[in-house]
């Protein structure tokens, strides 16, 4: 059987679940292996038990690193969970969530000020500047770039993946897990594995892209009908294909920010950064 090339127009129509929302592209502009990848993504979390070909935890960390940094600091490391017994206990800290414990590789981005301080102390001076907010949100934005980097490269190695927000919900705990020192701070991580091909997983709707793309200057909508079009509809759609119960999403983004308690523990994420030895001044 011949296997049909998607075209532009029909990855864009996935991604914004219909034609109406998706931008005006000229209809000849090509699609190439990397815009082809991007547009085709989408969250795995059911995994095969086949095991990753050798060399691909350093391949995906040899993309990382080909991100850019700020200033060239470097200041993100990432942990690669490979036993059973260690992603079971990541599985239970943050859930549980069984994938962890199915794919064969959690990649655990790290931000990590502690390579730098060690570099001081061992010239004998003290970095003031270690202990700022921007410093940190620094080392949080290089470890998103790196890890969007490591799945990319994944997935054009026909690899599934999915982050993981949930290693904040119990920061102390899974510290312990990876054994991180003072002035690093698990920020997320990434399941890597074979997607189970008895439980494919479909591409998720986006807002439309007049909502998240303003030219020149922020336009704030003037009404929730301009705010997030019919992009409720469409992912009750989604959601009703998927067999997964069906919630507005302008209803469910207010609900998952409520209340402290709807945070799922990172209410305390401050409380978290000072006992791991951050400042954040």
């Amino acid at each position: 059987m011949t296997q049909t090339t998607p075209t532009l127009a029909h990855l864009l129509h996935q991604r914004y679940g219909h034609d109406r929302g998706a931008p005006g592209l000229p209809p000849g502009l090509p699609l190439n292996p990397v815009l082809d990848k991007l547009l085709d993504h989408r969250s795995v979390r059911h995994f095969s038990d086949r095991p990753l070909p050798e060399g691909t935890v350093e391949a995906l960390v040899a993309a990382a690193q080909s991100a850019p940094s700020s200033s060239n600091l470097q200041t993100w490391s990432v942990v690669a969970v490979q036993s059973q017994a260690s992603r079971d206990r990541l599985a239970a800290l943050t859930g549980p969530q069984r994938h962890l414990s199915q794919a064969p590789l959690v990649l655990a981005w790290l931000a990590d000020l502690s390579r730098i301080e060690r570099l001081a102390q061992a010239q004998g001076r003290e970095p003031e500047g270690l202990h700022y907010l921007d410093t940190f949100l620094m080392a949080v934005i290089d470890a998103a770039l790196a890890a969007q980097n490591a799945v990319v490269a994944a997935e054009s190695l026909g690899l599934g993946t999915v982050y993981l927000g949930a290693l904040r919900n119990q920061p102390e705990a899974v510290a312990e897990v990876l054994g991180t020192p003072a002035h690093v701070f698990p920020i997320f991580g990434l399941v890597i594995g074979h997607p189970d091909p008895q439980r494919p997983a479909a591409i998720k709707p986006r807002l439309p892209q007049p909502t998240v793309l303003h030219y020149e200057r922020y336009r704030a909508p003037a009404s929730h009908t301009e705010e997030v079009g019919d992009y409720d509809a469409v992912l009750r759609a989604f959601q009703a294909s998927q067999d997964l119960p069906a919630a507005d999403w302008s209803r469910q983004v207010v609900d998952r920010l409520l209340t402290p308690d709807d945070l799922k523990g990172r209410h305390r994420l401050v409380e978290a950064l000072h006992g791991a030895g951050f400042q954040l001044k």
